[in-house]
């Protein structure tokens, strides 16, 4: 779904003819408004109530954050993960807002005939079949939920290019390329580009000497020097998994191999992404590490508005450092890119391994360096298939978690 074309509104007074532009109002769903994603999009939405109109707001369990936002900005829908925490909503939101809950409710919003556009960011496998439901009914996608397209990449494109949805990228390192390649991009070697580059910061254990990783505590690894995300994003970020997770995805965005994409440790997280041309030409979006910038460039896209983000004072940052990855010191980004390669069902399996994993990392049933062993602990054993359906994805998905635990259980 392209955007709309502007409304022209034509008044005749004697010879003069006046023509005023407006931007036709998105409605628009958030899936996953509490989180970090979700309270930015709100951020940006609220600077420009002209264009943008709240359709649906869900969340899992944070009930007073859903309530609190309900109130703010009047919407629709409110979907939550329980029925119970539903039931808890009900009072707090009045009769204005209809609550729902669980895959259904979700499902409902992100397809509803009159939502235009939908931020998927629902964090880990929970998000794939609402985002899914949005691609089937040819919404406009603001993709943050990257386990969409890692779990089920092939299936989830294929749904996009047979209902014509427009599917934009949020994360800042996707969108960050996306801004980078020529508007027509239909592949890499028709637009000339030799390869993609994703940036990673290296996160808060980029210089901890080794042999300290393994004592690190949750609330270190979600100390991240940049960046203000959610425990396990953060975590993700700490082992460097998030990057593994963005390459799979950037090889289903923008239709390349793995092999065409590198990873380059850039600790000021300034240069979000870059791409490479044939030529020698390198392209770079740069910005400052906020989350409203690619936010508000996908919400508008293809145009642009203000997103709240200070200006990019270079004199201040004086220089941008580089460092090769180092996979040692992180060796989720090695699994993680025989899984792209493997592709199949081998980056589901990925990403369901290592939701456990940080989980019970979290909980401090693992320590940090446990997390990528889990990993790699599933991915041994794994036999890839190609899965042919949804079904056969979820099925994935859960065995590998089960394997997971089994995994964890030797070290507990």
């Amino acid at each position: 779904m392209v955007a709309c074309p502007l409304t022209v509104f034509l008044s005749l007074a004697g010879s003069n003819v006046n023509i005023i532009m407006k931007r036709p109002l998105q409605k628009l769903t958030i899936l996953g408004s509490t989180g970090s994603i979700g309270v930015s999009t709100l951020d940006v939405v609220v600077r420009h109530p002209e264009q943008f109109q709240v359709f649906a707001l869900t969340a899992n369990q944070r009930v007073e954050v859903l309530a609190q936002q309900c109130r703010q900005f009047h919407p629709r829908y409110a979907v939550l993960g329980s029925e119970a925490a539903a039931e808890q909503l009900r009072p707090l939101v009045g009769r204005g807002v209809e609550v729902l809950w669980g895959e259904t409710g979700l499902a409902l919003v992100a397809a509803h005939a009159e939502v235009d556009t939908v931020m998927a960011a629902i964090v880990g496998a929970a998000g794939l079949l609402p985002t899914l439901a949005a691609a089937k009914a040819g919404k406009k996608i603001l993709l943050a939920n990257k386990e969409a397209l890692v779990m089920a990449g092939q299936l989830f494109m294929d749904v996009v290019a047979e209902s014509k949805a427009t599917l934009l990228p949020i994360d800042s390192e996707h969108n960050a390329i996306f801004q980078c390649l020529p508007a027509d991009y239909r592949g890499r070697e028709e637009a000339g580009v030799r390869r993609l580059l994703l940036s990673a910061s290296g996160g808060p254990f980029r210089t901890t000497p080794l042999a300290e990783l393994a004592s690190m505590t949750p609330d270190q690894a979600c100390a991240h020097p940049n960046w203000s995300m959610g425990r396990k994003i953060s975590v993700d970020s700490a082992t460097m998994m998030n990057k593994g997770l963005e390459l799979i995805e950037a090889s289903w965005l923008f239709a390349v191999d793995a092999s065409d994409i590198d990873i380059v440790v850039h600790p000021q997280s300034i240069i979000h992404s870059l791409v490479e041309y044939k030529d020698g030409s390198v392209l770079a979006q740069l910005g400052n590490p906020d989350m409203r910038t690619p936010i508000a460039h996908a919400l508008a896209w293809p145009e642009r508005i203000d997103s709240g983000v200070s200006s990019l004072d270079l004199i201040a940052i004086a220089s941008l450092d580089f460092e090769a990855q180092d996979e040692q010191r992180f060796p989720a980004l090695a699994l993680a890119r025989a899984a792209a390669e493997s592709r199949g069902d081998a980056p589901a399996a990925l990403n369901a391994a290592n939701e456990v994993a940080v989980e019970a990392f979290l909980n401090e049933a693992i320590g940090f360096t446990r997390i990528a062993e889990v990993v790699d602990g599933v991915m041994q054993t794994w036999q890839t298939d190609e899965p042919r359906d949804l079904l056969a994805v979820q099925d994935a998905d859960q065995r590998a978690r089960a394997m997971a635990k089994q995994v964890i259980d030797q070290y507990v």
